[in-house]
């Protein structure tokens, strides 16, 4: 790890903290916030939890879908997700350490080799599906 990265985990460490203080259940919002760097890869099915204001008003909604693509270092990453409803194509992009994104979870790994997947835009029906990564290893007892 060089000293750059170094930095960038100090910062996040300390935004980390911020958001902790505003929040109610500061130890949980702290570790979930945290926990977000290596959570999840290109292809996985995440959930992700973020917050929308409408008025005065704040609620959480849920946006589920394959990770298509992840840009970005430290606080900049960005993660660009992808499902369909009913029928139509919908990317959002998310600011992985926003204070609206409450958490984010993997639902399913993906077996995919590709960086990008830009590539599931122009299929439809099965062929735009990720396949599940299997674990195979056993535990040694």
């Amino acid at each position: 790890m060089n000293l750059l990265d170094k930095i960038k985990d100090e910062h996040i460490k300390e935004v980390a903290d911020r958001v902790a203080r505003d929040s109610k259940n500061s130890e949980t919002v702290k570790d979930e916030f945290l926990k977000r760097k290596n959570s999840f890869n290109i292809g996985d099915t995440v959930k992700v939890h973020f917050n929308i204001v409408e008025g005065e008003k704040e609620r959480v909604q849920i946006f589920e879908g394959y990770v298509i693509a992840e840009r970005g270092k430290g606080l900049d990453r960005t993660i660009k997700v992808r499902k369909n409803s009913f029928g139509v194509g919908v990317e959002r992009t998310f600011l992985i350490y926003s204070p609206r994104v409450i958490k984010i979870e993997c639902v399913k790994k993906g077996k995919v080799r590709r960086a990008k997947l830009f590539y599931l835009r122009n299929l439809t029906g099965k062929n735009a599906i990720i396949r599940e990564k299997i674990d195979n290893k056993r535990k040694q007892s």
